[in-house]
C-alpha cells in the first residue's frame, strides 16, 4: 500500500510568522498532533508538533563547563542549549519548529512512514511531491488502516 492511499490531503498549514499560541489551538481544534510550517510560496520550510510546543514548559538544559580563573570552558557544545533556548522563548512557528523535516512521497510504500514514525519517533510526516506539500500521514492514519482491514 501507498502512502498516497493513507494520508491526509486537505492539509492544515501555518506560515514562519504565525504566533505559538495559534499554533496550539489549531492543533487542538482539529485534532492534530503536528502543522506543517509553509513560506508564502507554499514551500514547506519546517513543522510544529507536539513535541516541540512542549519543550517551552520542559527546564532548559545548561552546558556543562569548566571554570578556571577567568576562562570558561565548555565541556559540552553550546549548540543544543542554544536550539533548547530559542524553542522555550519562541513567540512565532520559525522560533519552535523542526526545521529538518523528515518527509516521504505519496508513491512510498507505507512501510517507509511506518519506520520513520518507529525508529525516528515522528508524528505527523509531511507528504511531498516535487517538492510540494501533497499531504501528511500521521500514526492515526496507519491505525485507521489496520481497523479497517478487520471489518
Amino acid at each position: 500500500m501507498q502512502v498516497s492511499e493513507l494520508m491526509t490531503r486537505e492539509v492544515i498549514t501555518v506560515y514562519p510568522d504565525t504566533p505559538v499560541v495559534e499554533i496550539a489551538r489549531k492543533m487542538l481544534q482539529n485534532d492534530i498532533s503536528g502543522i506543517p510550517v509553509v513560506d508564502r510560496d507554499g514551500r514547506l520550510v519546517g513543522i510544529v508538533t507536539e513535541t516541540d510546543l512542549v519543550v517551552r514548559n520542559a527546564n532548559v538544559h545548561f552546558p556543562t563547563f569548566l571554570q578556571i580563573l577567568d576562562a570558561r570552558i565548555y565541556l559540552t557544545s553550546t549548540r543544543h542549549f542554544e536550539e533548547e533556548l530559542r524553542r522555550a522563548l519562541g513567540t512565532v512557528a520559525a522560533d519552535v519548529m523542526t526545521r529538518e523535516v523528515q518527509t516521504v512521497k505519496p508513491d512510498d510504500d507505507i512501510s517507509v512512514a511506518a519506520t520513520l514514525m518507529v525508529d525516528r519517533g515522528l508524528n505527523p510526516i509531511p507528504v511531498l511531491n516535487d517538492g510540494r506539500l501533497e499531504g501528511i500521514i500521521s500514526r492515526s492514519d496507519i491505525i485507521r488502516h489496520i481497523l479497517a482491514q478487520e471489518v
